[in-house]
């Protein structure tokens, strides 16, 4: 017992994080409100196909956002605004800058393709 309160401030000191950012921007990305921006925009933030339907002048789709090449201050404007079918989640700047984060990083054959 005394070694673990020997080792305590250690512990609370470290600067070493619990999670990385990339894996922080995942789980938000995934499910930052308990609904998941994937099911959306796509694993890879591409957009897709949320709901399909017919009306009397044909197929109607709803459909998420390609959000790949979105930069962050207007990935960050949107988030706080509401929309007519995206929930509002309430993000903080440094939870939208983990989720940009993670994006960019994951999407970077993609959008290194672009310039090409």
């Amino acid at each position: 017992m005394k070694k673990l309160i020997f080792l305590l401030p250690l512990i609370l000191i470290s600067s070493e994080d619990f999670i990385s950012h990339y894996d922080y921007g995942k789980m938000l990305y995934e499910s930052p409100r308990g609904v998941s921006c994937v099911q959306c925009h796509g694993l890879n933030a591409e957009g897709k196909t949320i709901v399909e339907y017919e009306t009397k002048l044909g197929k109607k789709y709803i459909k998420g956002s390609d959000i790949r090449r979105v930069d962050l201050p207007k990935m960050i404007q949107s988030l706080n605004k509401n929309h007519a079918i995206m929930p509002r989640y309430y993000l903080t700047e440094h939870e939208v800058k983990a989720i940009y984060d993670y994006l960019q990083k994951r999407n970077s054959s993609y959008l290194s393709n672009l310039g090409t």
